[in-house]
Parts: C-alpha cells; sequence; structure tokens
C-alpha cells in the first residue's frame, strides 16, 4: 500500500499499536527492442516517457508515496539484454524522513548485458534528521557493457536550514564485469562523522560518478575540468565530489552532460526529467 510521510498506524498481534511500512519492489526487463518484462509493487513505479530526439530511451523510477521512513524499503532488479540501450532516472529527489528506530532499506540488482548501454542517472536522495538509511546496490556488466552512473547525497534539507545532526548511513556498491568484481565501495559514517572537520568537514552533500566501459580512462581529462577524478583500473574512471550542495550538484550535473557527450556521443545535455 503506497502512503506518505507519516506511517498509519495498525494494531500488532499482541495488542501493542505499530506502523504499517511500505515495501515497493520493481522487476524490470529490457531488451535492444524495448520493454520485455514488468512487475511492480507500490509504492514502487516504473513509467516510461517518450524521450527527446536522438536520446535513448527512459525509464523513470517512481516513489508514489513521496518519500520513505523508517522501516520502509524499495527494491529493484532490472536486467537490460544484449545490445539494448536504456537511461534510469528519477522525476525528483528520494527523500529519506526521520526514523523512530529502523532503518530505511533502498537495494538494487542491475545487470547489463553484452554489448548494452545503461545510464544510471536518479537525482539526489536527500536525508533527513534523523534519518537512518541502508542502501546496497549491485551492478554487473557483461562483455563490452558500459555504464554511467551518477548519485548523490544530500545531508540535511539545506533549502530549509536543516542540517543532518542525527542519523546513520550504510551505502554499499558493488561492479562486477566478465571477470569478477571491478570496483567496491562502502560508507559507514553517523551524523558525527559529518560534523568532524578531519572527516567530512560539516560538507552538505557528497556524490560519485562513475564511467565503465572499454577505453574509459580516456576521457579522464572531462572530469579533472570539473573535479577530482581517478582511474582505479583499466576501463573504470571514478569522479568524487563533497561540499556545498550547489556545488556537488553543479559537479553532478557538468560530469553527466561531458561523459554523455564524450563517451557515448549524445546530447551534452542532462536527462530531459532533471530539466522538468
Amino acid at each position: 500500500m503506497a502512503r506518505g510521510a507519516l506511517s498509519c498506524q495498525v494494531p500488532c498481534v499482541h495488542g501493542i499499536i505499530g506502523h504499517q511500512r511500505s515495501a515497493g519492489r520493481l522487476e524490470l526487463s529490457w531488451g535492444a527492442k524495448g520493454l520485455r518484462g514488468l512487475y511492480q509493487q507500490a509504492p514502487l513505479r516504473a513509467l516510461f516517457p517518450h524521450p527527446d530526439t536522438d536520446e535513448p530511451a527512459t525509464a523513470a523510477l517512481v516513489n508514489v508515496a513521496g518519500g520513505l521512513a523508517g522501516g520502509d524499503s524499495l527494491d529493484s532488479e532490472i536486467t537490460l539484454g544484449a545490445g539494448s540501450r536504456l537511461t534510469i532516472t528519477t522525476p525528483a529527489a528520494e527523500k529519506v524522513y526521520r526514523t523512530l528506530g529502523p532503518a530505511t532499506r533502498i537495494g538494487a540488482t542491475v545487470r547489463v548485458g553484452a554489448g548494452a548501454r545503461l545510464e544510471w542517472l536518479p537525482q539526489e536522495v536527500i536525508l533527513f534528521d534523523n534519518a537512518h538509511l541502508e542502501r546496497r546496490q549491485d551492478f554487473s556488466l557483461a562483455e563490452g557493457a558500459e555504464l554511467l552512473l551518477a548519485e548523490m547525497l544530500v545531508f540535511g534539507r539545506s533549502a530549509r536550514g536543516e542540517v543532518f545532526r542525527q542519523g546513520q548511513v550504510l551505502d554499499t556498491w558493488r561492479l562486477r564485469g566478465p571477470d569478477g568484481l571491478l570496483w567496491a565501495d562502502a560508507l559507514a559514517m553517523g551524523a558525527v562523522e559529518l560534523a568532524d572537520p578531519f572527516r567530512f568537514g560539516a560538507a552538505q552533500a557528497m556524490a560519485t560518478v562513475l564511467l565503465a566501459m572499454p577505453g574509459a580512462e580516456a576521457h579522464l581529462p572531462v572530469l579533472r575540468e570539473i573535479g577530482a577524478a581517478t582511474v582505479p583500473r583499466a576501463g573504470l574512471l571514478l569522479g568524487r565530489a563533497l561540499g556545498e550542495v550547489g556545488a556537488v550538484r553543479d559537479f553532478v550535473a557538468r560530469a553527466v552532460v561531458g561523459l554523455r557527450a564524450a563517451a557515448f556521443g549524445l546530447p551534452g545535455v542532462l536527462p530531459r526529467l532533471w530539466r522538468c
């Protein structure tokens, strides 16, 4: 059942008042000729807006509940067939509200077939004060597959002057290729680490941009012009930003625009839903 930020109270089996939680699930299969299969469980939905000229097909992942509270979960399983092209994004930022105890869980398992190309470009995740997020995302690339990925975490509602003073984050990534693990990353932090001048230095946001494809390292100058970037291994380009929310968002936007054009030959613009 989809619902908003406030959980409904329902009787538990022992007569204790509990909170109703949402558990969204999406299973999406995409082939060279388009959609092959779709299963969706509220509050998670997939929409397919018409792409702009010269743009690949787009799938927009929508949380119709409008946000996630403690104990809620979203789980996605996405498969791209050989030679297919797809951009996955969101129409708005995802909001993770404060928790009364349980974590909010987000999971994604993504498989990109041989010679396929995926752009994984959701808009930012905003952590409200006292949020507790556990996110696990696993990407697998077949031979010749290409992936452009951008993710951004915002620590508090900066537009309202809210600071992420209490809360926890566990954010883990795995990227695998035909021969095994290509990249692994994990962030485990609490609000105390965010404020520490020797850790996050009171940053308002952080972001990761990743390009995985044969010859990805040739596009290192695109990221070096706008921020910190490195080549962890052949075929893998990684950019990172940490700081004021506007500056981090600008880094992501410029990185996505530059890499889409340089690596994929796409128009040098953000996905249409980012521009609406």
